[in-house]
């Protein structure tokens, strides 16, 4: 095996090593031609640079049981799901080239991922232009909107369909669908917001008369974050969502006046964060999760009334608008493609959407986050959030 670190890392592998294992001829001739990238945005090929080839029995080595007709592929490379998420390995059937993924904890169930190695770096490959707005994506740059990314899902899907003879496994159809949505709404630059999300946007996505907007009096004073006070005044958030239920009955009370009045004195308010009234609650999520923003810097957080923890949730409000439309609109796709991810690859769809929120709003995984509402949301299959 050698690899080159010039320009983009390569995997090769000798004729020697190939001889055991692999069988089919274009695959041999990528394997020891110009070989594999040791990773891309979406995955990685560095097992084979630390295990070389080896069989799903020989990487299992034992623990598990592996159907007769799986022991002989090979394990390649692994998914890079967000942090967290458990990897999900790659593939390779050496004599006919396929490539499905796996656990290795549950290696009976592999599901398709492509026809061939050529067919999977170019579906890398596009994923990741559209990613950087470049090559085939490139006129779509500067622009955004829900018609901007419907374009950009169709074009990417598109590119699948044509390269996979129209049968787009699963992990690439939800990259299509999902990974495109970050082009609905462009950076916030002038309203000192992460965002900036038109009002229309959410009008179009959750109803119009279904999304609350504030005015002066309905703020307390402690909410002094001016960009704050404009998006919920101008753009507002959606009065229910998945999971999220606003606090439609104004003024907003801080926190401490919330559970004030509410608890009635059943609730011990030396509990409650020191800067208790510098945070004002929007309105909650499910299991008692109290979704507020802190009125100085903009930051919006949970706090778990039984816990009596505050936990990071989103950048700021806009972020927040956007994961509670993206939460809305992947339930609003197509009825058969979403009952198809989410049946038979909700991982996979789960990955994509944290992916994309990610891509907007880096607070999951910001260093010392060890509790992310969003993120263990979004995994969580049996919630059914997704």
């Amino acid at each position: 095996m050698s690899t080159t670190d010039a320009g983009i890392p390569a995997i090769t592998l000798t004729e020697a090593e190939l001889d055991r294992y692999v069988t089919h001829g274009p695959t041999r001739g990528l394997l020891s031609g110009s070989g594999l990238p040791a990773g891309t945005d979406l995955l990685t090929f560095s097992p084979l640079r630390t295990h070389g080839l080896r069989t799903l029995a020989d990487a299992t080595d034992g623990p598990f049981r592996v159907a007769d007709e799986l022991r002989n592929r090979l394990v390649i490379g692994e998914l890079l799901n967000p942090a967290g998420m458990r990897r999900e390995s790659i593939l390779l059937d050496g004599g006919t080239g396929e490539l499905t993924t796996a656990y290795l904890f549950a290696p009976a169930e592999p599901r398709p991922f492509a026809p061939s190695l050529a067919t999977l770096l170019r579906f890398a490959a596009v994923t990741e232009e559209l990613a950087g707005l470049r090559g085939r994506f490139a006129s779509l740059a500067g622009q955004y909107g829900p018609r901007t990314a419907a374009e950009a899902t169709r074009r990417l899907l598109s590119l699948f369909e044509e390269d996979a003879g129209g049968e787009v496994p699963p992990y690439w159809k939800a990259a299509a669908l999902i990974r495109p949505l970050v082009l609905v709404a462009g950076p916030g630059t002038a309203s000192g917001l992460t965002l900036a999300v038109p009002a229309r946007v959410l009008d179009q996505e959750f109803g119009h008369g279904r999304v609350t907007r504030f005015e002066e009096v309905d703020f307390p004073t402690t909410l002094t974050h001016e960009p704050t006070r404009c998006f919920l005044r101008e753009t507002g958030l959606p009065e229910e969502a998945v999971l999220f239920h606003a606090d439609t009955d104004v003024p907003l009370p801080t926190l401490r006046e919330y559970f004030t009045e509410e608890y009635a004195g059943d609730y011990p308010l030396d509990e409650l964060p020191a800067h208790a009234d510098h945070l004002i609650r929007l309105g909650h999520l499910a299991e008692d999760n109290s979704l507020v923003v802190d009125g100085r810097t903009g930051a919006v957080l949970t706090f778990s009334g039984p816990e009596a923890t505050l936990y990071p949730l989103n950048t700021d409000v806009s972020t927040l608008a956007f994961t509670l439309w993206l939460l809305h609109h992947e339930r609003t796709i197509d009825e058969h493609l979403a009952h198809e991810l989410t049946t038979a690859a909700y991982d996979q769809l789960a990955a994509a959407m944290l992916h994309t929120l990610s891509a907007v709003d880096p607070t999951g995984r910001a260093p010392g986050t060890d509790w992310h509402y969003w993120t263990d949301l979004f995994q969580d299959e049996a919630g059914g959030a997704l």
